[in-house]
């Protein structure tokens, strides 16, 4: 497995080894001893699965009470996914980072995104469809379920928009999303 470095304190790129011949491929996506040594969360409680079509747009979503870490991974298609440090003890507070993440070529590596407890996370469809999972450390907590507006002028996220055929689509709560100057954001730890 290869931890690569990102532009935000603690969002790291996750490359698992990929074993192949003329059969196919094997990789070992998740190992909790592997995770731990590395300094990453060795332990995940819920898995989820999403599908979108082109243009759909999720997020920017996080929680109090019972932040989520999220560990992404593409299973099929392409997405731009994004990650924001809300943590205000942070150097990279209000700070994002862009990531492209998608299926690969036979050969190539396999990619994860962990995304620590503390951001808000998100992502635009860029391919026709794309199926998401992402385990995460904890539960699914409505009450805390928070959003910030994907386009934000403070954050002023750079989404790949160009790639579409017009705005992305958005559900309604997203589109409801709190500003990042006026959002409830997570405790100082």
């Amino acid at each position: 497995m290869r931890l690569l470095e990102t532009p935000l304190r603690d969002v790291r790129l996750i490359q698992p080894r990929r074993f192949g011949d003329s059969r196919g491929w094997f990789a070992e996506v998740f190992n909790q001893s592997t995770f731990s040594a590395a300094g990453l969360p060795g332990q995940f409680v819920q898995d989820n699965q999403s599908f979108s079509r082109k243009g759909v747009l999720r997020g920017l979503h996080y929680q109090l009470g019972h932040p989520q870490g999220k560990l992404v991974r593409v299973l099929s298609g392409h997405i731009w996914d994004v990650a924001v440090d809300l943590r205000r003890d942070s150097p990279d507070f209000g700070k994002w980072a862009g990531f492209h993440l998608k299926t690969e070529a036979p050969g190539d590596n396999i990619q994860l995104l962990w995304i620590p407890e503390g951001f808000a996370h998100g992502f635009l469809v860029l391919s026709d469809t794309a199926e998401v999972l992402y385990k995460t450390t904890n539960p699914y907590y409505p009450a805390g379920d928070r959003s910030i507006l994907w386009n934000d002028p403070t954050l002023n996220i750079a989404w790949p928009l160009e790639a579409l055929h017009g705005p992305p689509s958005i559900s309604s709560k997203d589109a409801l999303g709190a500003l990042f100057t006026a959002a409830e954001l997570p405790p100082t730890t």
